[in-house]
């Protein structure tokens, strides 16, 4: 499963709960140490190899955090602006593109040389942390992985 974009086992189940052990390269990469108990997380089953592929591909291998410059209203929409931590993930990023954001697979609306907006519909509003992020909180970034294995290729 993942939690909040990073790809996680869980060790044990209890009830409501789970606990899972991390590594020290998920807390360096991640947001996931400072998670309490009793915050809410985006919970995703990994895809099972037999399932049908029908959109974004999202690994649970966090990249990288950004943090939320703006969260402005658009409509019934929300478009967060976020500022990438290391301005180097955002070779990865292309508009129309896809960026998992704490595990949310969304489509990049707008890029420039710092931060990039996704919007938000209803659905993911709903369903997901992100509606209620606001400017400051940060969240995980993992970038498209066809771009970094294009980028080893041809660089070799």
């Amino acid at each position: 499963m993942a939690v909040n974009g990073v790809c996680l086992t869980a060790t044990a189940v209890a009830g409501d709960s789970f606990a899972t052990d991390v590594m020290h390269e998920t807390l360096a990469r991640s947001t996931i140490g400072a998670i309490e108990a009793g915050t809410q997380v985006n919970l995703e089953l990994a895809l099972r190899a037999a399932d049908r592929l029908g959109g974004h591909i999202v690994q649970g291998h966090v990249d990288g955090v950004g943090t939320v410059a703006k969260a402005l209203e658009d409509g019934f929409a929300r478009v967060l602006t976020i500022r990438a931590e290391h301005a180097a993930l955002l070779r990865y990023v292309v508009e129309k593109g896809s960026i998992a954001v704490d595990g949310v697979s969304l489509t990049v609306a707008r890029i420039d040389d710092e931060s990039f907006d996704v919007s938000l519909i209803p659905e993911t509003l709903e369903r997901t942390t992100l509606g209620g992020a606001a400017a400051g909180a940060q969240m995980n970034l993992e970038v498209d992985v066809v771009a970094k294995y294009v980028e080893k290729l041809l660089a070799r």
